[in-house]
C-alpha cells in the first residue's frame, strides 16, 4: 500500500530514542523527509544518521518556547517545506499521589502538557490543507497506570487538547490524531516494568495479560504513526488510537 509521503517533510520530536525514533524511520522507509529533535542535539544528530539521507537531527526540547518557530524553519531551510509534526516527550518522573513534588509536576507540565500545546498551535498555524498534527500519548489517557500519578494527571488532559484542536483545524484541511501507545518493549517500558520488581519477570507475567501475549515493538509502533500521518488516512481526524495488542479494554 503506497501511503503517499514521498516527497512530504515531517517533524518529529522525541526523536533521537525510542517510539519517535521508530515513527521516525517508517516516515523514512515511506519516502518523506524528517527532522528529528531530541534534548540532545548530538544524538539527535546520530540518530539521523542511522535513518540516511532524508533525515537532520537538531537539538529540540519541548518545554523551550522557542521550539516550534525553529523546528518548523529547519524543515523549511532543509527541505522546502512543512507537512506536519508528531509530537513526542520523555515520560514524566515515576511517582506516587503522594510522593511527587509541585517541583516535579510543574517540569512535567512543561514538558509534557505546555510545550506540545506550543508546538502543536504553532503547526496549525503553519500548516497548509492535507497537514497533520499527531500526539505520543500513553493508555494513561484511558487507564491509569500504577506509579506514574504525574503522566496519569497531564496526557489525559493533553488528549482534550488534541480533540479540541482538530474541531478548530478541520475545516482548513488539518488532522489532528493521538496515538496511545501500552506495553511496547522500550526503555521507558522497561523503566516502568522495574517500579515493579524485575523488568524481564514482570514483562513475561504482563504479556500472558495481552491477547497477543507479547509487547509490542517500536516498529509496530512507527507504522502506525506513518499510517496516521499519511494521506491514506485523510478521514481520520480526532481520534485517539490504541497501540496495544488489545490490552486496553473496551477502547
Amino acid at each position: 500500500m503506497d501511503l503517499e509521503l514521498k516527497g512530504k517533510v515531517f517533524i518529529v520530536t522525541g526523536g533521537s530514542r525510542g517510539l519517535g525514533f521508530a515513527a521516525a524511520g517508517a516516515l523514512v522507509a515511506e519516502g518523506a523527509h524528517v527532522v528529528i529533535a531530541g534534548r540532545d542535539g548530538q544524538r539527535a544528530a546520530q540518530s539521523a544518521g542511522q535513518l540516511g539521507d532524508n533525515v537532520v537531527g537538531v537539538a529540540g526540547n519541548t518545554a523551550d518556547p522557542t521550539a516550534p518557530d525553529r523546528l518548523i524553519a529547519v524543515a523549511r531551510d532543509h527541505y522546502g517545506r512543512f507537512d506536519g509534526i508528531l509530537i513526542g516527550t520523555g515520560g514524566p518522573a515515576a511517582g506516587t499521589a503522594a510522593s511527587s513534588t509541585d517541583t516535579q509536576w510543574r517540569e512535567a507540565f512543561d514538558s509534557v502538557f505546555l510545550g506540545p500545546v506550543r508546538l502543536a498551535r504553532k503547526a496549525a498555524e503553519q500548516l497548509a490543507e492535507g497537514g497533520v498534527i499527531a500526539f505520543v500519548l500513553s493508555s494513561s489517557v484511558y487507564e491509569p497506570i500504577p506509579g506514574l500519578t504525574v503522566s496519569n494527571g497531564l496526557r489525559p488532559g493533553l488528549a482534550g487538547f488534541a480533540k479540541s484542536l482538530a474541531d478548530e483545524v478541520g475545516p482548513r484541511g488539518i488532522r489532528v490524531v493521538g496515538l496511545l501507545p501500552y506495553r511496547i518493549y522500550t526503555q521507558r517500558a522497561r523503566e516502568i516494568d522495574s517500579l515493579s520488581g524485575d523488568s524481564e519477570e514482570i514483562r513475561i507475567r504482563n504479556s500472558a495479560d495481552l491477547p497477543l501475549r507479547r509487547y509490542g515493538d517500536p516498529q509496530e509502533f512507527g507504522k502506525v504513526a506513518a499510517f496516521l500521518m499519511s494521506p491514506a488516512a485523510s478521514y481520520l481526524t480526532g481520534v485517539m488510537v490504541p497501540v496495544d495488542g488489545g490490552g486496553l479494554k473496551g477502547f
